[in-house]
């Protein structure tokens, strides 16, 4: 049987929109089992690779996941709503607060992949930052991890004359992270700027991020400046955009 109607859409789209439709009105609930190959084939009369293509479609989404062996699930989802605003406030990272505890509340957090390094400054972020091509940097990469899910891959560029031999060079920032730690070293960050945009994942960002196939990630790209206008941190964020909702808040 041919995959298209003439007029219509593909039939392994209709299936999906029927598919998606069901999950969207709570007859299939998060972690429920979605129809099979098999089960697609014989309620539709469709080739196996219609099947196949109307749940590829679900999964491409973010709405399913294929668990080896056995079968395609509804996803269970339950978002970081980052809240661009108030996670950023004095107020959290300076009473020892990280700044993380706006987005998550009580969920299980580990920092894992962490690299701190030194490495000279490439000319775009000797520019960010307002430092001389090849002046010396403390880079800290890593990955974090939420309820077993990797969520976000983030690299922090600093002046090494800022950040050099203080516990920002080290695993451990301690309480309130490495804002609380700036203000300490006469650096308090009073102003940031964040830029944001989507584009599809490299190969390396799929891996560490465990991203189903065709979900984009979220750029984020945040420069925290002092109240004298001086660049302290240009801090490089890759999100799964399947694992958030960005919120912001504030007066008109």
């Amino acid at each position: 049987m041919a995959d298209q109607d003439t007029g219509r859409r593909p039939k392994y789209r209709r299936i999906a929109d029927e598919l998606r439709t069901s999950i969207q009105e709570g007859r299939y609930g998060p972690g429920d089992r979605l129809p099979g190959e098999n089960d697609l084939m014989e309620a539709y009369d469709v080739a196996r690779m219609t099947a196949r293509q109307a749940l590829s479609v679900l999964r491409d989404e973010g709405l399913a996941e294929a668990r080896k062996g056995a079968g395609v699930f509804v996803r269970a989802f339950r978002p970081i709503r980052r809240r661009g605003i108030p996670r950023l406030a004095q107020g959290h990272w300076g009473t020892g607060r990280s700044v993380w505890s706006a987005d998550i509340e009580e969920r299980d957090l580990v920092v894992d992949q962490l690299e701190i390094a030194e490495a000279p400054a490439p000319t775009r972020l000797a520019e960010a930052l307002g430092v001389p091509d090849g002046s010396p940097l403390c880079v800290r990469s890593r990955r974090f991890v939420l309820d077993d899910k990797p969520v976000l891959l983030s690299v922090s560029y600093l002046p090494a004359s800022v950040a050099s031999g203080t516990p920002i060079a080290t695993p451990d920032t301690g309480p309130g992270g490495m804002y609380a730690r700036l203000a300490e070293l006469g650096c308090k960050p009073a102003h940031f700027r964040e830029e944001i945009r989507c584009r599809m994942p490299t190969a390396d960002e799929s891996e560490r991020l465990a991203l189903s196939a065709g979900t984009p990630v979220i750029l984020i790209c945040r420069t925290a400046f002092t109240e004298q206008g001086q660049a302290v941190e240009l801090n490089e964020m890759t999100l799964d955009s399947g694992s958030y909702v960005l919120e912001y808040d504030f007066d008109a």
